[in-house]
């Protein structure tokens, strides 16, 4: 049987000038932060609960509703940007009748007024009560197991906490690489990961999936694993550049990202096929978390390729203690 392997279908030593088209690939990236900012400015984002405020409503209902319909029956009232998610029972559960109990969450997106004055408390009940008569009439007899609201105070703060953990991820990767390479590493590691965070940013602007904290897991994951293909193409940078103490820099550079290109392709791969598995059949739940990381594998190899490595030549790096040489005297 023919071996169809990709480790064969790869040459053993790719020889791909990704350095001579960097300044194509500068001219694409900056483009493209430059669309994402835009888009961000004039769109938005479609903040969910988590960001907005809103009213979280759990109902027990009898028999298994599709999930489909009470989506449907949400936007006919209203609610279009309204989210369903099923709480699986405990085994065997049966309610007071010896029905079979399901339960289903409703995330629905009220944009709340102060939650403190008249105006908002009356816009929460008005809320609550035409679900309540909507959803008797598609889906039958049920009863409301609990209700939270989400207000404008606690969505704030999320959305601060949201901001600062990638900011203080950013800042964290910075002093590692430059402790344990040279400062141009550092810098241009945390480049490329605000490239991809940015670009991330604007990708959710243009399709106005909805952007809540799951996302925010989403992006600091997609900086997790950028960044480790990253490190991985600088390592080989140092090393090759105490090996070939002679070769010009630019030289170094793409024969290190050949060097690794295998691993970069092989890891991407495997890694979206359990991506969209999960996108496909996960249901709607983990459609947003899904698409950011199928997205961040994407941006995430194609920065540490054509955007974290041609950094190194702008930033001007030097042989130095970590990277091969001594350091030029002072």
């Amino acid at each position: 049987m023919k071996d169809i392997s990709l480790v064969r279908i790869l040459p053993q030593e790719p020889r791909v000038p990704f350095i001579n088209v960097r300044m194509i690939a500068a001219a694409f990236s900056i483009l493209a932060i430059i669309a994402s900012i835009f888009l961000f400015s004039t769109r938005g984002l479609n903040y969910g609960i988590d960001f907005t405020g809103g009213t979280v409503i759990e109902i027990n209902t009898k028999g298994d509703p599709d999930d489909a319909a009470i989506r449907a029956a949400l936007a006919d009232m209203g609610f279009d940007g309204a989210t369903v998610q099923g709480i699986q029972p405990p085994v065997g559960a049966l309610d007071q009748e010896g029905n079979p109990i399901t339960h289903r969450l409703m995330r629905i997106g009220l944009q709340l007024q102060d939650e403190s004055g008249e105006e908002g408390q009356g816009a929460q009940q008005a809320a609550l009560d035409r679900v309540k008569e909507g959803l008797e009439e598609r889906i039958g007899e049920y009863y409301v197991r609990n209700t939270e609201v989400v207000g404008s105070q606690v969505s704030g703060e999320l959305r601060r906490k949201g901001i600062m953990s990638v900011a203080l991820a950013l800042i964290m990767v910075l002093g590692y690489i430059w402790f344990r390479f040279e400062w141009q590493f550092g810098l241009g590691a945390v480049m490329a990961l605000a490239h991809d965070v940015i670009l991330t940013i604007g990708v959710f602007s243009l399709t106005q999936i909805e952007f809540n904290l799951t996302i925010i897991a989403a992006i600091l994951t997609i900086v997790g694993y950028s960044l480790n293909d990253t490190v991985i193409v600088y390592d080989r940078i140092r090393e090759n550049l105490r090996k070939f103490k002679k070769m010009p820099l630019p030289e170094v550079l793409n024969i290190s990202i050949n060097d690794t290109l295998s691993r970069t392709i092989l890891t991407s791969m495997t890694t979206l096929l359990a991506l969209i598995a999960l996108y496909v059949l996960g249901g709607a739940a983990l459609k947003g978390f899904s698409f950011a990381m199928i997205w961040g594998v994407f941006v995430g190899t194609y920065s540490s390729i054509f955007v974290a490595s041609p950094l190194l030549l702008a930033l001007r790096l030097k042989r130095g203690v970590n990277t091969g040489g001594a350091r030029p005297e002072d």
